[in-house]
């Protein structure tokens, strides 16, 4: 049943989430201290250890992983915060459509289905400087959308972003919820060079000034500075954690779908995994207070889903080596 306002729907649903039976994950742990090589098998144990608790299932499989990157457009990129053009972000979807870009490949090299979902890139966010992204009701249409990616019949999903000036509407989300300021924020939201890093410290100073007295509400937080990458990624872990499907986090914009989710509710967010390390420095301190343990260990792995793929490797060889692995014999 629905009620009055937009975002009670979504409440509802974060408050009623049930904790994990840690029961497939025990029984994970006990097959793991049968099979562990004397040097251990390090991050390829704690991984299928999530994985069994995540998807409820022991042993875990991992059939039909699935990519899906959502694509949005951003006001506060009229302020020169990146690199980029803001067109770039309309290209992208074209070039992923065409086959060619580096996600293609990675996702063919995986076996990884990948989906682009086009979040109305022709209608930016409104100026997170001097305005709110979106209403309440655009927000949680959005975070709805983002459901929809969960697909039931995947059993791992991976979820990204790639957007121009979502970097900077992801930081000013986190610095929302877990402090900061510009300065703290933007070597993650965008690249150095050409005076960047100062408008990005500006922008996030200046966004979080114009909604202060308004940043209490998790939700709200996400509406007023983020945007709509955010918001279905949001969806998607919601949905994905209603249907025991692990999740991989790829990116600060999903970092920042995490965070708004965890000041909610803790449990929507421990079937997620980051899918490599995050930056030194804020995100870093983010990941560690909302418990999201990286998948891989490394930091210089390019954008866009790329980090994602590889994670889903990872995740795939931990599951084989928990249901195919046989004890040592002892030598001769």
């Amino acid at each position: 049943m629905t009620t009055g306002l937009p975002f009670d729907d979504f409440r509802n649903l974060l408050r009623g989430l049930p904790r994990a039976d840690e029961a497939p994950a025990d029984a994970a742990r006990v097959r793991l201290d049968e099979l562990k090589p004397a040097d251990g098998l390090g991050m390829l144990a704690e991984t299928a250890i999530w994985l069994a608790r995540a998807s409820q299932r022991m042993p875990p499989v991992v059939t039909r992983p699935q990519l899906a990157l959502f694509a949005g457009t951003h006001g506060v990129a009229r302020h020169g915060v990146s690199a980029r053009a803001p067109s770039w972000t309309a290209a992208m979807v074209e070039h992923c459509a065409a086959g060619g870009a580096a996600v293609n490949q990675a996702c063919l090299a995986g076996d990884i289905a990948l989906k682009v979902f086009d979040l109305a890139l022709d209608l930016p966010t409104g100026d997170i400087t001097v305005e709110a992204a979106f209403d309440e009701h655009g927000c949680a249409a959005t975070m709805a959308f983002g459901m929809e990616a969960a697909s039931a019949d995947t059993s791992l999903l991976a979820l990204g972003d790639f957007s121009v000036g979502g970097p900077v509407a992801a930081a000013c989300v986190l610095a929302a919820l877990l402090g900061g300021t510009g300065r703290d924020w933007a070597t993650a939201a965008t690249e150095a060079g050409e005076g960047r890093l100062d408008r990005a410290d500006a922008a996030i100073d200046a966004a979080l000034a114009c909604h202060a007295g308004h940043l209490r509400d998790p939700l709200e937080v996400l509406r007023r500075l983020g945007g709509r990458e955010i918001a279905a990624i949001a969806g998607a872990i919601v949905s994905a954690r209603v249907q025991n499907i692990p999740v991989i986090l790829d990116g600060l914009a999903a970092l920042a779908a995490a965070a708004v989710l965890h000041a909610l509710n803790a449990e929507a967010v421990t079937h997620c995994r980051l899918a490599a390390s995050a930056p030194d420095g804020p995100p870093a301190d983010v990941s560690e207070r909302i418990a999201l343990r990286p998948v891989l260990a490394a930091q210089d792995i390019p954008g866009g889903g790329i980090a994602g793929t590889l994670a889903v490797g990872m995740v795939r060889t931990a599951t084989l080596c928990l249901s195919g692995m046989r004890p040592m014999p002892a030598p001769v």
